[in-house]
């Protein structure tokens, strides 16, 4: 019964991220899970299932994306798709069904549990999830509070994963008073009651504050003038080598329309191989942008001189040609993996270009007029201690992907959200520009200044204002995090060696 509750707990917890953005359900759930795990008669095994099956719920309900990416554009089987994405989704539940059964330490007093162990399993699963296995911090905990909640005042600070630790501590927090003032008399449950409201009420004053604080600076009092141009090619034609020269003709007759500084393409928006690329076409888009003194910054997959490819945005104009290479490639998607366990998965698939290199570690933004622009390509957004790389530096991030691959699901929403949590993590505004949604223009406080529907032809017109400075989270990454994760982890042992006969 736990365990098929706790699932029910991990799906509903899907309420919290976008589109819903309802951000009070996880923290509720996670509340309750967390009352659970502490229960006296829970062996490790019971907690590993009961963890494992809050995650397993979580990912298969809220990466169902998973699947269409498979099946409806990947060319899988429905019947091997559905092994595939429910194998996938049982492999990173596993970090939390460890964390858990390795700090559910029974000889632990329960309250101990409540208030630090079990939480720290909670937001260190989080971060787990970051890099096994190339990383998939997808539906991190953190992220369901951008940019409503009010702890997420906090993102600047300490990231997305501290963001999952003080949400996890509130929940630990949250179960215990529940549990305790169950378990005494009735006469004491209003002051617990008032002492639990109060605790988070000054935790949610502090996130408020936080949010008012101005980390980074305008660069300039007159923006840049931007246009976005979202193609809504379909995926299943994107590729197709009869469409290439129609796809060219769509994005020069959308470039030609606008009069921006910066003129922006989705990933891999012109379909063909820079060296393959007519130089009629190339001339066309210099010739408009050195008459309108504009640029122009595209993806393009890249054939290098040593004969490797790369998943690339470049950028020609005013500011000279200049090139950034995808560094975090996704497995499937941007390249195959070579175990052979999985080749059945690699013959099942039809996905174009998907054999990518690495592009360097640590890249230079690209300049487009007054800007730097800190690149990042489709996926590689999840991970914000890369995308700070190329920080203080850059003064706008910018976001060129693909989520055709998605459908009409819940994962083009999701990714948006991701994407406010860079903005806010940096200070900075982001530019998202994709092929079929969700482009959209982001504040550097996480919120979205503008944005088109999903599914259309058309141009997003605005202006960013580039910023300077660094917050917190640019100067240390996740160093704040796990800094904190082990203030709170010796501060737990500590007050259980000193204290333990009075918590018992």
């Amino acid at each position: 019964m736990p365990v098929v509750c706790a699932f029910f707990l991990g799906a509903i917890s899907v309420l919290g991220f976008s589109p819903f953005d309802v951000y009070i359900i996880p923290i509720v759930s996670v509340a309750i899970t967390i009352g659970l795990l502490s229960s006296q008669n829970f062996t490790r095994r019971k907690t590993f299932l009961t963890s494992f099956a809050y995650s397993f719920g979580l990912l298969v309900v809220g990466t169902s994306w998973i699947y269409v990416s498979l099946h409806n554009f990947g060319g899988m089987s429905a019947p091997v798709a559905v092994l595939a994405t429910l194998l996938f989704c049982v492999i990173f539940a596993v970090p939390l069904g460890l964390l858990t059964a390795l700090l559910n330490i029974q000889v632990i007093p329960r309250k101990m549990r409540l208030l630090i162990f079990l939480p720290l399993a909670f937001c260190l699963s989080d971060w787990v999830r970051s890099w096994l296995f190339t990383g998939f911090p997808w539906l991190s905990l953190g992220y369901s509070q951008i940019p409503f909640s009010p702890i997420a005042g906090f993102t600047p600070i300490v990231g997305v994963y501290g963001i999952s630790l003080i949400l996890s501590l509130m929940c630990g927090w949250i179960a215990y008073r529940y549990i305790t003032y169950q378990t005494i008399f009735p006469v004491a449950r209003s002051r617990h009651l008032t002492v639990s409201i109060f605790t988070l009420i000054v935790v949610a004053a502090a996130g408020i504050t936080a949010k008012k604080t101005q980390w980074t600076q305008v660069l300039q009092t007159t923006g840049t003038s931007v246009a976005l141009l979202q193609g809504n090619i379909a995926q299943d034609v994107k590729w197709d080598q009869t469409f290439v020269s129609q796809t060219l003709e769509q994005y020069l007759q959308m470039a030609s329309e606008e009069n921006a500084e910066i003129i922006l393409l989705p990933e891999t928006a012109l379909p063909i191989l820079d060296i393959n690329l007519p130089s009629s076409f190339k001339q066309e888009f210099e010739d408009l942008t050195n008459e309108r003194k504009s640029n122009i910054v595209y993806g393009i997959p890249e054939k290098s001189n040593d004969g490797k490819f790369f998943n690339s945005v470049m950028s020609f104009g005013v500011s000279g040609e200049q090139t950034y290479r995808k560094h975090h490639l996704v497995p499937f998607g941007d390249y195959f993996p070579t175990w052979q366990p999985i080749t059945w998965i690699m013959q099942s698939l039809s996905i174009p270009m998907s054999n990518f290199s690495r592009g360097e570690k640590y890249q230079s933004p690209i300049r487009a007029g007054s800007q730097k622009i800190a690149v990042n390509i489709c996926y590689e957004d999840v991970f914000g201690e890369e995308i700070i790389r190329q920080l203080p530096d850059a003064t706008v991030l910018a976001n060129f992907t693909n989520d055709a691959w998605w459908g009409d699901s819940l994962g083009p929403k999701q990714h948006l959200q991701i994407a406010q949590t860079r903005a806010l993590e940096t200070g900075r505004e982001m530019l998202r520009v994709t092929n079929t949604g969700m482009t959209a223009i982001i504040g550097h406080d996480g919120y979205i200044l503008s944005s088109i529907p999903q599914f259309e032809k058309q141009t997003l017109r605005g202006v960013v204002q580039g910023r300077t400075g660094q917050t917190p989270y640019v100067k240390y990454g996740n160093l704040l995090f796990l800094a904190m994760c082990t203030i709170v982890a010796l501060a737990g042992l500590a007050w259980h060696r000193l204290f333990h006969v009075r918590t018992r």
